[in-house]
């Protein structure tokens, strides 16, 4: 009764942001006599925790916030999985920007949510890290095992079959539109403009590392409209060596909280920065106790709100090319060491953008002021020797912005853009909170 209660009174607390009108309503079969709610979220917690892991294993040939595609498109499979047995809630499938065809569930019979839910993060898990390690591929088999055979300890043979198959459906469904948002395109050769390198601009490494990124910008949105208004105008060129010498003066001493923070969130090498996310993600259900469908809303649109974001803040960065404060000190003559580095533009920070935006999603979902403690790095040794302990927060909105202002201690952004980074986040962010209907 506890997840049921939660997820009535969450509801309430969505119905002026995420209530759509009838008239909008996708067509959904039935409701099913055995509700997702009545489940618990352990098999999102597992697929969670999975994805985490092979994230933090997987070969270095995918960008960081490449990975905001296997968030966002991990959490849209789940959602839609497990969204009809879900009565206040309707698919999102046509608010979603060219994702059409997802299959629906045949009227009068039962299907078993976590089952579905298990057949489409198994699917989507093992389609979004093709190179994976066989050991890690085994996992992704293995765990997915597992719990069917959990499940059919639970459910008779027809039942599970049709929801198995019913989440493997989804997860194609998804699969193949995820093949069309451009992201085989996202890391073609760059040079930038012949008067924007340089001094004030940013010089691309060469080669250029993965983690660049140049034409991430040009990926299709998951929802249409999310970035408008989002763009945050040029730098202030003209204050770079003032801002430069913030930076400079900012860096830490070792073994200080904010030498700690900017190590806690480094994120790569590491989970990913998405990958934190999920992290977080999996820690906050776990300790919750939530329910799948509490897991479900949760993954879904923190997915989503981190892939736009990410977006709108590549296309920022691309646009106004602004110089590192590692790249500038050397114009002013005043050369420090970073404690860690960045291989695309500046402004706006990302770390800013994203992880506000991210804190957004959760705040909508799970609530405000929603303390939690934060495992991810716990054990990591910096490259000074320090051991990182687990991280404790208030809110999602204090852990998001201790990451954006992680990078000014790192020596990699400035004060401004880290500020310009949180109106981003936040635009997005309440773009599509806006924009997207999740109650029917």
């Amino acid at each position: 009764m506890k997840n049921v209660t939660l997820i009535k009174i969450r509801s309430l607390v969505l119905m002026t942001s995420l209530l759509l009108p009838l008239s909008g309503c996708d067509h959904q079969p039935e409701v099913q006599a055995k509700q997702t709610n009545t489940y618990s979220s352990e098999v999102a917690i597992k697929w969670l925790n999975m994805q985490v892991k092979q994230m933090r294993e997987y070969p270095p040939t995918i960008g960081n916030v490449l990975y905001s595609r296997h968030y966002a498109y991990s959490g849209i499979a789940l959602y839609e999985a497990v969204v009809p047995g879900m009565p206040a809630y309707q698919s999102i499938a046509s608010q979603l920007n060219g994702l059409t065809g997802l299959p629906i569930i045949f009227a009068g019979v039962d299907y078993h949510w976590p089952a579905s839910a298990n057949a489409a993060l198994a699917a989507i898990n093992r389609a979004m890290f093709p190179n994976a390690t066989d050991a890690n591929k085994a996992l992704i088999n293995q765990l997915e095992t597992d719990l069917q055979n959990n499940y059919a300890k639970d459910v008779d043979v027809a039942t599970l079959e049709r929801s198995v198959t019913f989440g493997k459906a989804i997860a194609d469904a998804v699969l193949q539109w995820a093949e069309t948002d451009g992201y085989k395109l996202v890391n073609g050769a760059y040079t930038p403009p012949a008067a924007s390198s340089g001094g004030k601009y940013w010089t691309p490494p060469s080669p250029l590392p993965v983690h660049s990124l140049p034409y991430f910008g040009n990926l299709r949105p998951l929802v249409s409209g999310s970035g408008t208004g989002a763009d945050p105008g040029p730098p202030n060129y003209d204050k770079l060596a003032e801002m430069t010498t913030e930076v400079i003066n900012a860096k830490p001493a070792t073994s200080t909280d904010e030498y700690n923070t900017a190590f806690w969130w480094r994120d790569f090498p590491g989970t990913s920065t998405p990958g934190h996310y999920v992290s977080i993600l999996k820690q906050v259900l776990q300790k919750k106790q939530s329910g799948l469908d509490v897991a479900a809303l949760a993954y879904a649109l923190g997915g989503i709100t981190v892939m736009d974001i990410t977006i709108s803040t590549w296309q920022a960065k691309y646009k106004y090319l602004l110089a590192r404060p590692f790249d500038y000190d050397d114009v002013m003559g005043q050369p420090f060491t970073a404690l860690l580095g960045a291989p695309h533009p500046e402004y706006p920070a990302a770390h800013a953008s994203l992880s506000l935006a991210n804190a957004e999603a959760m705040t909508t979902v799970l609530g405000d002021n929603q303390a939690f403690t934060d495992s991810t790095f716990n054990g990591l040794v910096t490259p000074q020797g320090i051991t990182l302990g687990p991280r404790s927060y208030d809110s999602f909105r204090e852990a998001g912005e201790e990451a954006g202002w992680s990078r000014l201690y790192g020596g990699i952004h400035y004060r401004k853009s880290i500020e310009v980074g949180f109106w981003q986040g936040k635009k997005v962010a309440d773009n599509i909170k806006n924009t997207l209907k999740f109650l029917r």
